[in-house]
């Protein structure tokens, strides 16, 4: 019996998630590349206003209701009531514009403009469609980071990752439960206790290693429904979430991960606990 219960809590990676572009719908492999900034083709995109930029599901709900599909050499994009639209990859020699995410300034291509037209129409306000490539860098924080590391347009950090037993806990005190997607997650873990993630610093997943460096801090984005494009009226799940996970930097849910060589993940893959 011991044995059974053991094999039972070893953790696994249960899901694993890519957001093609920043704030948009998630695509959901079963197995991905993991790159120095991050999982392959996860954030290499992103939509900015007329200034260069970020523009994100915290300020249009509608955003995670636009699906990106990678192709071969570009995305598709589907949205509702949008006709589908193809966009090639720009060519490293497009032209290039300054973007802003968060404090971060990064030379990012910029897609056809009929990428941005597509959005502008979907979202009411005049929008451009950017990408990052291998000549586009941005370094994560020095603060958490060692020297070289690089992100994608993801907030912060190349990974976040979540435990399925911190998700479930949370829905025990809500009324209305929240699907994973609230949080935005690259990797989910099953098999573990509620935020056993918080006393992780390294862990081994398939190929992979990763160090965990900091906390996720979470803000309105969550309380946004990713399936009906709809922000919450009751402030749900960041209201629950305030009364038991706040900290001195915020409300925290999930880690952030950098990798610390390159390889593949799959679902399914067992998560050794390193430190």
């Amino acid at each position: 019996m011991v044995a059974m219960h053991n094999r039972r809590m070893q953790p696994t990676l249960s899901a694993l998630y890519i957001y093609p572009v920043k704030s948009c719908a998630a695509v959901a492999p079963q197995q991905i590349d993991v790159q120095p900034r991050g999982l392959a083709q996860d954030r290499r995109w992103m939509i900015v206003d007329d200034k260069g930029k970020f523009v994100t599901g915290r300020l249009y709900a509608r955003m995670p209701l636009i699906c990106a599909t990678p192709l071969a050499q570009g995305l598709r994009l589907e949205a509702p009531g949008m006709p589908a639209l193809e966009i090639a990859t720009p060519a490293p020699t497009a032209a290039r514009l300054s973007v802003e995410v968060w404090k971060n300034q990064v030379d990012a291509l910029r897609a056809d403009a009929a990428a941005g037209a597509w959005l502008g129409r979907y979202l009411g306000t005049s929008l451009h469609l950017v990408h990052m490539d291998d000549a586009a860098h941005r370094a994560v924080n020095p603060d958490y980071g060692q020297p070289g590391d690089e992100v994608s347009f993801a907030d912060g950090y190349p990974q976040l990752l979540i435990s399925q037993a911190a998700l479930e806990q949370l829905n025990q005190r809500l009324a209305n439960p929240v699907g994973m997607l609230n949080f935005r997650p690259n990797l989910v873990v099953a098999g573990t206790a509620p935020h056993a993630e918080d006393d992780w610093k390294r862990v081994r997943i398939g190929e992979v290693e990763f160090d965990l460096v900091k906390p996720c801090t979470r803000c309105i984005f969550t309380t946004v429904d990713p399936l009906r494009g709809e922000r919450s009226s009751d402030g749900e799940p960041l209201k629950t979430l305030t009364s038991y996970r706040r900290t001195p930097s915020g409300v925290t849910f999930g880690q952030n991960l950098i990798a610390r060589n390159l390889g593949t993940v799959r679902v399914g893959d067992t998560v050794h606990v390193l430190a």
